[in-house]
């Protein structure tokens, strides 16, 4: 389904997206768990270092296009400065209130 307002009705994964859009490390990590864990392409990365280099030092943007029922799952027309603009999926796993995992890749 389309998200309303373009952006994700989950309020985690809202944050996450917004904050990613806005450049915010500290608004990212506020909803990250400490040892949030991410999965790119099918392997898991270094989440400090993945977040670093896909999503702030490459200004990267993220246009949530579709979203899951429950609102943890969406699809996003992505850009960074290392990949140029590419359709991507991502599944969120939240518990209290946090993001405990992430999966994204090509859609």
């Amino acid at each position: 389904m389309t998200p309303r307002d373009g952006a994700p009705s989950h309020p985690a994964v809202r944050a996450f997206v917004d904050a990613v859009n806005a450049q915010d490390p500290q608004a990212l990590w506020s909803v990250l768990a400490e040892d949030a864990t991410v999965i790119d392409v099918g392997t898991e990365r270094d989440t400090g270092a993945w977040v670093e280099r896909e999503l702030f030092s490459s200004h990267a943007r993220m246009e949530v296009m579709e979203e899951s029922p429950d609102g943890l799952s969406v699809q996003a027309r992505f850009h960074n400065d290392i990949w140029g603009d590419i359709d991507t999926a991502w599944e969120f796993s939240v518990s209290d209130g946090v993001i405990r995992r992430f999966v994204t890749g090509p859609a």
